[in-house]
Order: C-alpha cells, then sequence, then structure tokens
C-alpha cells in the first residue's frame, strides 16, 4: 500500500484550502458567495404585467394589414427563455431537455400553478446544483422576467394570449396612466360636484384643494377633491342611479345623473372603466340635454345615442359610429392615448385586444345594435364585425 507523501510546500489542510478556495471563486455571483444568493420571489408577481409566449400579438380585432395601434409588442417568456437557456452549448444543443419550442417548455410546467411547475421552481431556487441559470454563470433572470413566466404560468400557459392575460394589463395601463389627479379622478370629480355646490354641506375635512400647473403653458388650474369616506359613498351612489336610470329612464326618472362633469369622467378602477364603456360620459355628461318626459337634465335619455366611446378615445387609428343614428365620425378621436395617457402604440393594441375579448363588454358596444358594425379603420376603411 502505498502512503500519500505530501510536499512539505503543501501539506494536505493547504491543499483543500486552495479548493475551497477556488470552489468559492467559481460559484460567485457578483462577489458574492452563491450559498449566500436567493433567487426567490419576495411578493407574489404583478398580474398587471403582461405576458405572452411570443413578442410580438397582433390583437384579434386589428386591420388586415396591421394598423399603428394594431400589435402588441412585449417581452415575451420565449425570448426569455432563448436569452439565457437555449444555447448552443446548453438548452438549445446537446443538454436536456431542448427548450426551443412552445411545446417543449410548456412540458416543463403546470398550466395554472407556477409553484408546481419545474420551469419556475428552476429559475427561483437558490440550490447550487439545480438552479437555472446555473449560479456559477454569474447570470440571474430579473424579478420582471420572473414574475412574466409567473404569469404566462399561470394564466394557463398559453401559446397565445387571451382575455385573462390582456385584462389586467389593459385595465392598469387605464387606471394608471389615465387617473391622475387632474384627468380621469374619481376624487377631482366628485370634488368638482362640492365645488358646484352639487352635494349637501361638506365638513371642511372632506375636501382638499390644489393647484395644477400646465408645464407647457405654465397656466394653472385649480382643482377640489373630494375625500374618504364621502368620495366612495359619492361616487358609488353615482354609480348605482346611472344603471338604474338605464334600466327604464320613464320608471326610474328620478334616478337620473343630473350632476354635470366639469372635469374628465373618472377611470380608476374597472368597475369604474365599465360604467365609462357602457355609458359614455358624453352621454351621462351631456350639458343641458332633454332625457325625460321634456325635463331638461345634464344626461341624454337613450345610452346608446353617442359619438364617443372608450374604444375610440383611445384608437386614434379607428372612427366611430353613432351605434343608435349609425352616422359615422369624420375625424379621429384618439385623445386618452395622446393627450390624457400619453400611452404608446402597444399598449393602445394591448387595449382594443381586451375590449374585443372581453365577455362583460357586451356585443352593442363592439359590433352595434344590428352586428354591421361601429369602428372602422380610418386608412382602410375596414369595418369591425364580429368574427
Amino acid at each position: 500500500m502505498k502512503r500519500l507523501v505530501t510536499s512539505p510546500k503543501w501539506p494536505l489542510a493547504g491543499v483543500l484550502l486552495v479548493l475551497i478556495t477556488i470552489l468559492s471563486v467559481q460559484c460567485t455571483k457578483v462577489g458574492t458567495n452563491a450559498s449566500q444568493v436567493s433567487r426567490n420571489l419576495v411578493t407574489q408577481p404583478d398580474s398587471a404585467i403582461f405576458s405572452p409566449f411570443y413578442d410580438s400579438t397582433k390583437a384579434q380585432y386589428g386591420d388586415v394589414n396591421a394598423d399603428v395601434n394594431d400589435v402588441i409588442v412585449a417581452k415575451s417568456v420565449s425570448t426569455i427563455i432563448k436569452s439565457n437557456c437555449v444555447s448552443a452549448s446548453c438548452h438549445g444543443g446537446n443538454v436536456q431537455p431542448t427548450l426551443d419550442s412552445y411545446a417543449k417548455i410548456k412540458a416543463m410546467v403546470v398550466p395554472g400553478n407556477p409553484a408546481a411547475s419545474r420551469l419556475y421552481q428552476l429559475i427561483t431556487t437558490s440550490d447550487l446544483k439545480t438552479a437555472m441559470p446555473p449560479i456559477s454563470f454569474g447570470v440571474d433572470l430579473s424579478t420582471t422576467e420572473k414574475a412574466i413566466i409567473y404569469n404566462w404560468i399561470n394564466n394557463g400557459a398559453k401559446e397565445f394570449p387571451d382575455v385573462q392575460d390582456f385584462r389586467p394589463a389593459a385595465v392598469a395601463i387605464i387606471t394608471s396612466g389615465c387617473s391622475s389627479g387632474n384627468c380621469h379622478n374619481q376624487a377631482t370629480a366628485t370634488g368638482g360636484w362640492a365645488k358646484s355646490g352639487y352635494l349637501a354641506p361638506l365638513a371642511a375635512t372632506d375636501t382638499i384643494s390644489f393647484i395644477y400647473t400646465n408645464p407647457n403653458t405654465s397656466a394653472q388650474t385649480y382643482y377640489t377633491q373630494l375625500k374618504d369616506p364621502k368620495l366612495s359613498q359619492i361616487w358609488q351612489a353615482y354609480k348605482d342611479s346611472v344603471r338604474k336610470f338605464y334600466t327604464d329612464t320613464v320608471a326610474y326618472a328620478s334616478y337620473r345623473p343630473w350632476k354635470y362633469f366639469s372635469t374628465r369622467g373618472p377611470l380608476n378602477k374597472y368597475d369604474d372603466i365599465m360604467l365609462d364603456v357602457f355609458y359614455p360620459k358624453s352621454v351621462r355628461s351631456s350639458a343641458n340635454a332633454y332625457a325625460v318626459s321634456g325635463t331638461k337634465v345634464n344626461c341624454k335619455g337613450d345610452y346608446l345615442n353617442a359619438t364617443s366611446s372608450l374604444l375610440s378615445r383611445v384608437d386614434s387609428s379607428i372612427l366611430l359610429a353613432n351605434p343608435r343614428t349609425k352616422v359615422w365620425a369624420v375625424n379621429n378621436q384618439g385623445g386618452m392615448a395622446y393627450v390624457d395617457g400619453g400611452l404608446k402604440s402597444s399598449e393602445v393594441a394591448l387595449i382594443k385586444a381586451w375590449y374585443f375579448a372581453d365577455s362583460n363588454i357586451p356585443d352593442v358596444w363592439k359590433f352595434g345594435t344590428d352586428g354591421s358594425g361601429i369602428f372602422k379603420y380610418r386608412k382602410s376603411g375596414n369595418i369591425i364585425v364580429k368574427k
């Protein structure tokens, strides 16, 4: 039996120390020992992050030849996987499983259950032996990239997105992009009623005032906002009265929405957006319109007699026909995209994709009373009809 002979210059303890040091250097990430690296997501990912499988998604009701607001471009699951995993020396070559197609990537997940999905487990574990991409590579997915994969799996791991994917992202774009204090805001709208004396006497603590300075013109506008609990009570009562009134404008004439908006109609929540879709602000806030039995009120009696809609105010590439008279608008609107919210083309396309996919929006506000269409593309003249 041969005995292990160590050089006096390199005793066994020294050899082990060198090996440990080498391993520590190899398993580092930005100077931190790999054993201290955590890849877990601390909180559940934001469901409003649009999470498609492919980078480019054409809105279902986009024009035959895609118009400017018809294609949603967003970071996708396939691009994240391709950029971090599918190289010739890894899961794009001889390393199994290969992850170069939808079917192969989907095979790594349990649709609807990220926690049980092997793909999601690999990108969030801190286990040096299983983490992907390997911790020793010094590469990790960003929090947003992990959220995209989480949402994609959680929403069913579909090859092409549907309303479950569109709705939370579209609603977030509208509520965050358009509901600032001087725009489509509940507190500002109801505060305007308070300022005009529409509401019962209020305490000083029920309102707050602020000044908005236009960054382009330096012009100043004074706003009053209503505060909770009065805000929630009054705005909900208003929405209830609108819905009641339009179920039967004669029987429920006393519910007519008499309060005229001096500001834009609120879009703080999905429920606010739905109110605007069903009963556009131009209908329920039409100054000096005649509604019931010749009574002069600030609303129209026919909610379909409208010359604007949420979608036409967002998408400048389409024109609206009045659903009742069927008269087409001559000019596009699109103010919510380029004036109110300053939305990007992909964001407008996402809102349009959600609008036509959401079953909560009735067909009359998508295709008209007879299905002949109320939206058409201004460039091509193509009318949007139900597919």
